[in-house]
């Protein structure tokens, strides 16, 4: 039973914030790590992130609902706990890491420990009442945002120590934070509430099944998905193109991608209160989509930084 609501909380509150703040660091300096281990030019270092980051993903999709269903056996904590230490050992394997071949291992070792996200939002769930519970779930939105500004722009930053630095600081961040959680969080479900592990909820392609139950939504989902998948092709590949383009450093990388989380928090925690109610959310939706695939149109042809 958690006594102490609001340190609960604000420690899933930091526990997220670092999360994604761990996750930007790494982005600016990828590239000069990836040089650094194989000699390939900066195309073939573009096509060995991008299977870094399947191998990762690869790896969460597969295990989420496995962890998800072992905090509802054993409970949120030591679940928790055990991603912060995954995440923080990943770091900290990657800081160190020789060749190709261990960063992969390292991408994949917190693609499996890579729940806590998702946790989190159990650990939120489980203590929130009706009256607060969209209050309490708007602050994974925040942590999301400020992680968004801060992470690339500090892994900017100290890439010009070494594109080592950043592994060494986001693994401290997620070790401290597994250390000192160990001692203050508490357990957010109760044994009367568990349940026993269930290979069938377990299923990652569960997803899917759950999507086909709904069809007058599913059309949305799959729209949202391929919205995604756009982000991420331009995510995974922003430092390349910014270094192979415009002769970007990883200060300039990272800070170019704090403005971008920016203008991301600006106008989903502010803007989209002013436009939404006077479009509705149907048009909200084109507009959006329409606005997003112009940026990316002018991501392609654009000439110059300021662009």
């Amino acid at each position: 039973m958690v006594k102490n609501k609001k340190a609960a909380i604000g420690f899933i509150f930091i526990t997220l914030l670092i999360d994604i703040t761990g996750w930007g660091l790494i982005i600016p300096v990828m590239p000069q790590l990836i040089e650094q281990l194989i000699d390939v030019d900066v195309s073939a270092a573009a096509r060995y992130s991008g299977w870094l980051g399947l191998a990762y993903a690869g790896t969460q999709f597969a295990f989420a609902p496995l962890v998800g269903n072992l905090s509802d056996q054993y409970g949120r904590r030591p679940v928790l706990l055990f991603s912060l230490l995954g995440f923080g050992l990943d770091y900290l394997f990657l800081s160190f890491a020789n060749t190709i071949s261990l960063l992969f291992i390292g991408r994949i070792i917190a693609g499996i420990t890579g729940a806590s996200i998702t946790t989190a939002s159990a650990y939120i769930a489980d203590i929130s009442t009706p009256e607060n519970r969209a209050q309490n779930f708007g602050m994974i939105g925040a942590a999301f945002g400020v992680g968004f500004i801060l992470g690339p722009v500090l892994g900017g930053l100290l890439g010009s120590y070494g594109p080592r630095v950043p592994f060494m600081v986001a693994a401290g961040l997620c070790l401290l934070n597994a250390l000192y959680g160990y001692f203050i969080l508490p357990e957010s479900l109760d044994k009367a509430h568990r349940r026993k592990f269930s290979w069938k909820k377990a299923n990652p392609l569960g997803a899917f099944q759950f999507i086909a139950r709904y069809p007058k939504i599913s059309e949305l989902i799959w729209s949202l998905m391929l919205v995604y998948i756009a982000g991420q092709a331009v995510q995974s590949t922003w430092s390349f193109f910014g270094i192979e383009k415009f002769g970007w450093d990883s200060k300039m990388i990272g800070i170019s991608l704090g403005v971008v989380g920016l203008l991301v928090g600006l106008v989903q925690g502010g803007l989209i209160r002013v436009i939404n109610p006077k479009l509705g959310n149907e048009k909200s939706i084109y507009v959006g989509l329409l606005l997003y695939a112009i940026g990316l149109l002018l991501f392609a042809f654009a000439g110059a930084t300021w662009m």
